[in-house]
């Protein structure tokens, strides 16, 4: 397995024979297009790094041939073909290539790489807020892009720009002088806590019972519950490993590796969960999907699921609009109400880190911390209260007489 190192410092493995192999890009190919990579070997890993750097820090010294003619078209396609399509999901793919052939190339394409500066990418952003949707059909009224898929053609840009830096290209990257609209944060939607009930019994009379209680209960996405098997449940430890989602590609449903690293995790459920699965696979003994789809027998589309959350809805007459991820975020949301603290919960999520758990369900862990806030009012009010003074003694003088007491007789 290649030691992975910093962007420019090239990667270290071990080779089966024992020895060590260095390997670091030089350039692009102008004819080919494509990356031209060189290697360094040596009997220790030391030995390698040494000789790896050495070789790195020579090679900035030769000129390559690069074609320095380059528009943002030709460069923008051979970043993508070389260094992002090959190592990003093919779903990724499809929106990187949309933001490059739809929004780009259109309104940069033929600019010489060199000559690109930071006012036109600037325009590029600005002239896709009010009229950069993609005209779909004749009689489309909105043409304004929103805020989040501006800052994805952001991204794409500024990697490829990055990339060319790299190459020597050009001398820095123009994409960092613009400004870019700032992160939308929307309000988050929830199943109401009080129609949590009616929403699972309609689930049982549709048969996904055990489907939608394991995703309230467990906070799964969409694709990682559908890419369930059942020898990814341990019954006995009552424990789910979760390591695939499905996806869509080309139009057929696929098990791909999920979201990112942070995605192949191990949840634990509760009994009630477990029980609800073993009956599940009961009905279907020979299939090794956890939920194989009732019509084919193979994975479940992930719209139609989103389509029998509608329905569910409707049912119980919930008019919130409660997408199925939202049964995501009102797993996380009972969880962090119900005193599940949130590395544990980042954790069960796959979040990347726990501060994103926290900055994605601020609105939760406000009104916790004014629960703590009350609880700690509490107790300094209580540490901090003065004690009731102790009444005086009566003066003296006015002490009660005692009268003893006469035997009579």
């Amino acid at each position: 397995m290649p030691k992975k190192r910093a962007n420019g410092e090239g990667s270290i493995r071990k080779k089966p024979n024992g020895r060590w192999e260095g390997r670091y890009t030089q350039g692009i190919d102008p004819v080919t297009g494509r990356a031209i990579q060189k290697s360094v070997s040596a009997r220790t890993q030391a030995e390698c790094k040494e000789k790896l750097a050495r070789a790195i820090r020579d090679n900035r010294g030769i000129p390559i041939n690069y074609n320095e003619d380059y528009t943002v078209a030709e460069w923008c396609r051979l970043w993508f073909e070389t260094y992002s399509k090959p190592v990003i999901r093919p779903n990724t793919a499809k929106t990187y290539a949309n933001a490059i052939e739809n929004h780009i190339i259109p309104a940069l394409g033929g600019i010489k790489l060199k000559r690109l500066t930071s006012i036109q990418i600037q325009q590029l952003y600005n002239d896709s807020r009010t009229n950069g949707r993609v005209q779909r059909w004749e009689n489309q009224t909105n043409t304004a892009l929103t805020g989040s898929s501006v800052r994805r053609i952001h991204m794409v840009l500024s990697s490829a720009l990055k990339q060319a830096v790299k190459e020597r290209l050009i001398p820095y990257n123009p994409c960092d002088n613009c400004r870019i609209p700032p992160k939308e944060k929307k309000e988050m939607t929830i199943l109401p806590p009080e129609k949590l009930g009616a929403y699972l019994r309609e689930a049982e009379q549709y048969g996904v019972l055990p489907m939608f209680f394991l995703e309230l209960s467990s906070g799964l996405r969409r694709g990682e519950l559908l890419a369930l098997r059942w020898d990814d449940l341990d019954t006995e430890n009552r424990i789910l490993s979760v390591s695939r989602q499905v996806t869509r590609i080309d139009g057929e449903l696929v098990a791909t590796e999920p979201k990112t690293r942070n995605s192949i995790r191990r949840v634990a459920l509760s009994r009630q969960a477990v029980e609800l699965l073993v009956r599940e696979h009961e009905q279907h003994p020979d299939n090794p999907l956890l939920f194989p789809s009732p019509r084919t027998g193979g994975y479940w589309s992930p719209d139609a699921v989103s389509r029998i959350n509608r329905k569910l809805l409707a049912k119980v007459g919930i008019e919130e609009h409660v997408r199925f991820h939202d049964l995501r975020h009102t797993f996380a949301t009972m969880a962090l109400s119900s005193g599940v603290d949130v590395k544990t919960l980042s954790s069960m999520l796959g979040h990347y880190s726990a501060g994103f758990t926290l900055d994605t369900y601020t609105h939760i862990t406000s009104e916790m911390q004014r629960g703590a806030a009350e609880k700690i009012g509490g107790f300094m009010e209580t540490a901090t209260a003065k004690p009731e003074p102790e009444p005086p003694d009566p003066p003296e003088g006015n002490h009660c007489k005692v009268i003893p007491f006469e035997r009579v007789g």
